[in-house]
């Protein structure tokens, strides 16, 4: 088991900080946040193009790196902690789908590697094939309430609730986008509604692929989660640093140091169990369900305490939208109900534990 980042991961946790740093500051995530698309397109191309991100899990044979989960957590980690706007998620999301189909779809796996193609995956819900053909086609029918970055796809990769998975064109007939409002102004997300529209069938009646997917996809939120709890937690670090009250600085009084230690405890553990949990997804199969679950159990929590009591502890600020303190409280609670609600998860962990 390795819960230590390697040298070259070390070298990609640096490559991806320092593109976002110079590329999407958290100044240019709120002037993205705020436009017509809810991110800027060319950071994006040149995260797919100078960075090959989007294809990091895509295997060489379709134009991707051909990498492991333990890599793309350094990255999500990474793009968590600058509240990257944009379906970066949503197209890992889609291309963890594709991987795990028993036949893997080449055309959308190069599109995705070669950052052309914004694939979002609609995950289980009210979706159900109407009528399938031999030919491989599909109509499908039912609403998806919630789609991050739905808005954004070029493709819709549906799992629907027969356990079918489907590709479907947004602007085909018989879809319907609508964008919500959300509680996190930086990733969208829209209402799809499917009335007999057309599908492509990737794979159907593959239960296990589909399990290992949202394993997956549980493991690569937690990776983004513990990277919004580490900028929550560095932030309110160096403010304690300079805020003064009562001619102290807020960090030398026990009520702030105690709190930030808690804080930083919850950092650790986060870390532990997101470096285990990528770990079992490379190394150790059969130990992923119980670690995904137990990632959405922790780290969903964790997450959002420590964003929550960033943002209490930057109260001498009072109250502003100015400050970025409340992006990262959004992010956190989105995230924290992203794949369902906390009890679902531990409902599950304590299946698998038999407890």
């Amino acid at each position: 088991m390795k819960l230590v980042l390697t040298a070259e991961q070390r070298e990609l946790r640096e490559a991806v900080r320092g593109f976002l740093a110079a590329a999407s500051p958290l100044s240019a995530v709120r002037t993205a946040m705020d436009s017509e698309a809810g991110h800027d397109p060319a950071v994006y191309r040149r995260l797919a193009g100078e960075l090959g991100l989007t294809g990091l899990i895509v295997p060489e044979e379709y134009g991707g790196a051909g990498a492991g989960y333990a890599e793309l957590a350094v990255v999500l980690e990474e793009t968590g902690a600058a509240l990257l706007p944009g379906p970066f998620l949503a197209t890992t999301a889609a291309a963890i789908a594709l991987t795990q189909a028993r036949t893997p779809d080449k055309e959308l796996l190069s599109g995705i590697a070669e950052g052309r193609l914004n694939a979002v995956y609609v995950p289980a819900s009210g979706v159900g094939v109407d009528a399938a053909g031999g030919d491989g086609r599909a109509v499908l029918r039912g609403t998806a309430p919630q789609v991050i970055n739905g808005m954004d796809a070029d493709v819709l990769l549906v799992e629907t609730a027969d356990g079918a998975l489907v590709a479907v064109e947004p602007g085909a007939e018989g879809v319907t986008r609508r964008a919500l409002t959300t509680l996190d102004p930086t990733r969208g997300q829209a209402g799809v509604t499917f009335d007999g529209a057309p599908g492509r069938v990737i794979s159907e009646g593959d239960e296990n692929g589909l399990a290992r997917t949202r394993d997956l996809l549980a493991v690569a939120v937690a990776a983004e989660q513990l990277g919004v709890l580490r900028a929550a937690l560095d932030a309110i670090v160096a403010y304690s640093k300079v805020r003064v009250a009562f001619n102290r600085l807020i960090g030398s009084y026990q009520g702030v140091k105690h709190k930030l230690a808690d804080m930083h405890c919850k950092l650790e553990q986060a870390e532990s169990i997101v470096r285990y949990a990528a770990w079992t997804a490379d190394e150790a199969p059969g130990e992923l369900p119980a670690a995904a679950a137990l990632a959405q159990v922790y780290l969903g929590r964790a997450c959002f305490e420590v964003a929550r009591d960033s943002l209490l502890l930057h109260g001498g600020i009072g109250f502003t939208w100015e400050h970025d303190a409340h992006l990262f409280y959004k992010r956190a609670k989105a995230d924290e109900v992203l794949l369902g609600p906390p009890r679902t998860h531990r409902a599950r962990l304590a299946d698998l534990l038999e407890l």
